[in-house]
């Protein structure tokens, strides 16, 4: 590996925490945005926890700093399977065990499964009237919903570790809509009821890996054309002065994708919400305006403040899926 690749990498892990991984900035913006998309009998309930849900919407990254259980959760590497891995792969969970065996199932990721599973969870917090258990999944079904629109989050190759491009994951989920992402056009529509939830969900997976060869081409191909002295420089973190990807490659890579990350947050966004829309209507679509009298129990703030002391702790008890 070059010296000058080493020395980025490092500076990489260096960021701190706040910045790394969508990044938190997509994760919190796509939770927060998927909450107009909801309709009148939903929204007033979100809308009143709309800051909860866009805090917690990263709650799932840090889990991974508290169990080795949690990072198989956010991507599926697909292309494990084979060269036609959505024909080789059943959709249902049981079908894919009987057929890989769950040891490899949960080796290689299994957020669509997950995301399945999710729906089931919230379903049933809705019909119970729990509103600190409804949220809790809300935000973290937004945070899976998210990576599985992120086609890096589809690949063996996640970070680019196979083909000489370490950091494109940090570069393409988090710098660039960092940079632009306030430019970006948030407001997709309302909210659809999805009838086959699982299938949805590898839809997520599909249309983010069909994008995969792009991401990772396009930035081969600029960084071909640009030295090192211009595809980097340093900027002020915190009390850190790191390096990072430059303005001038990530507008030029930007562009050169074509929007790519705005279209896939949007779709990301209109899932979210969708899905959340979803469970509701399958759970009865019950009165949000009376069960939000109740409050968060403590067992479940003991739980999320376990998971922050965790996370301050800083040591990943996981795959380093961003780095």
């Amino acid at each position: 590996m070059k010296i000058s690749t080493i020395v980025c990498f490092l500076a990489i892990l260096l960021i701190p925490k706040t910045v790394q991984c969508w990044g938190f900035y997509g994760h919190k913006k796509i939770n927060y945005m998927a909450v107009f998309t909801l309709p009148e009998g939903m929204f007033p309930f979100f809308k009143k926890h709309i800051e909860w849900l866009t805090e917690h919407a990263v709650d799932a990254d840090k889990r991974r700093y508290g169990t080795s259980n949690e990072a198989p959760r956010h991507y599926i590497d697909i292309d494990h399977y084979g060269e036609h891995p959505f024909d080789s792969v059943p959709v249902y969970w049981k079908d894919a065990v009987a057929k890989f065996s769950q040891d490899t199932l949960e080796a290689y990721g299994v957020v669509p499964w997950h995301i399945h599973r999710m729906c089931f969870q919230l379903e049933e917090a809705f019909k119970e009237g729990d509103v600190g258990r409804i949220l809790y999944l809300a935000a973290n079904m937004g945070h899976y919903v998210g990576d599985a629109h992120v086609p890096l989050h589809t690949t063996e190759n996640y970070n680019g570790q196979l083909t000489n491009q370490i950091g494109i994951h940090g570069f393409w989920e988090s710098r660039v809509p960092e940079l632009y992402g306030d430019t970006y056009d948030y407001f997709i529509g309302k909210a659809n009821y999805v009838s086959k939830t699982q299938l949805k969900a590898w839809e997520y997976v599909k249309e983010s890996h069909l994008a995969l060869d792009s991401v990772l081409r396009f930035e081969k191909l600029l960084s071909s054309q640009y030295g090192d002295d211009q595809k980097y420089a340093f900027e002020q973190r915190g009390n850190m002065n790191v390096r990072v990807y430059s303005q001038a490659f990530s507008k030029a890579y930007s562009d050169m994708l074509n929007g790519m990350q705005e279209r896939r947050m949007r779709a990301a966004i209109i899932a979210v919400g969708s899905l959340w829309y979803t469970c509701w209507l399958n759970a009865g679509s019950p009165d949000l305006a009376i069960i939000d009298t109740k409050e968060v129990s403590d067992s479940l703030r003991n739980v999320m403040k376990e998971e922050e002391l965790l996370w301050n702790k800083g040591v990943i008890k996981s795959r380093d899926h961003e780095h």
